[in-house]
């Protein structure tokens, strides 16, 4: 299975790296393959675009080097009217395919020059998915990308209100750790994304491994269905 995860400045350490700890534990135990897509190949940043997060001068910020970028991911006319025997890892335009696209929140979605791209990507892409996971506010950016509508869906809970008020046709959740319907998971803030995770690697490849994955982790997991949040 082929994992993406999408990243973007300002984006929320834990909602990526998380999941990402989950997935390193999972590739010891099933084969698969992770990207890591931004709109350029430079480094992305956890460093809030917002001046006012940066008045004490504080210097503790981190970066992720992406394998690839969006465009790697989307036709060009040519590739799009000329399609090419499927391949591995590729789709039948001859581009690289993604199974599960990860979404990660953080301060960068409220950003229009930040995340207007980032949308743009999640609508192109979304129809060729497997599935679409996001931890946090990245709900909002799903939202925003029109794949939520008549869905139901979960959000950080101290951003619920800012964040539901993106896209009133999703069937908000407020208190779910977080929500699967159909093939969009959504979790909700920042350390949520690792119970969702772990539930997801339950649904895809078993409660054993899932279990046996949290152990390695020494992680807490209760094994629930996400249907309460403690913080909601």
């Amino acid at each position: 299975m082929r994992y993406a995860l999408l990243l973007f400045p300002g984006f929320e350490a834990l909602d990526a790296f998380g999941p990402l700890e989950v997935l390193n534990v999972l590739a010891e135990h099933s084969k698969i393959d992770l990207s890591i897509l931004a709109e350029t190949l430079d480094p992305v940043s956890t460093r809030s675009p917002d001046p006012a997060s940066h008045v004490l001068g504080s210097k503790c910020t981190q970066e992720i080097v992406p394998t690839g970028t969006f465009a790697d991911y989307l036709p060009t006319p040519t590739q799009a009217s000329s399609p090419n025997e499927e391949g591995e890892g590729e789709n039948d335009a001859g581009l690289k395919r993604i199974d599960v696209l990860i979404v990660p929140g953080g301060a960068g979605t409220r950003f229009p020059h930040i995340i207007t791209p980032v949308i743009s990507f999640i609508r192109t892409i979304y129809p060729s998915v497997q599935y679409a996971f996001s931890i946090c506010n990245g709900s909002g950016v799903l939202a925003r990308a029109g794949i939520l509508d008549g869905k139901r869906a979960t959000t950080n809970k101290i951003l619920y209100e800012s964040t539901t008020a993106l896209r009133r046709e999703v069937r908000w959740v407020r208190e779910a750790r977080w929500v699967v319907d159909g093939n969009v998971w959504t979790a909700s803030g920042v350390s949520a994304g690792i119970d969702a995770a772990l539930a997801f690697v339950r649904s895809v490849y078993g409660e054993e491994l899932a279990r046996a994955i949290a152990r390695e982790m020494e992680y807490v997991w209760d094994g629930g269905d996400g249907g309460v949040d403690p913080f909601a």
